[in-house]
């Protein structure tokens, strides 16, 4: 699957939003979701629902999700 334009625009902001809410850089931000897969396996993949949602759920869901995954590992 090739992400679109608007795909890349909502894992960036599901990125820096991230980075920002963990105090953490973009940069490692990316790092630690793609480590995890989470750009491949659920941001890129799920556009169709999570685009629907405000920046700050978008957000939330995805700190939540990366600290989840990586726990259960």
């Amino acid at each position: 699957m090739t992400p679109q334009y608007n795909n890349i625009h909502l894992v960036i902001m599901a990125i820096e939003g991230g980075a920002q809410k963990m105090h953490i850089s973009g940069c490692d931000m990316y790092a630690r979701l793609h480590k995890q897969g989470l750009i491949h396996n659920y941001l890129i993949p799920c556009y169709e629902e999570l685009h629907t949602q405000s920046k700050e759920w978008l957000v939330d869901t995805t700190v939540e999700a990366l600290k989840n995954w990586e726990a259960a590992k």
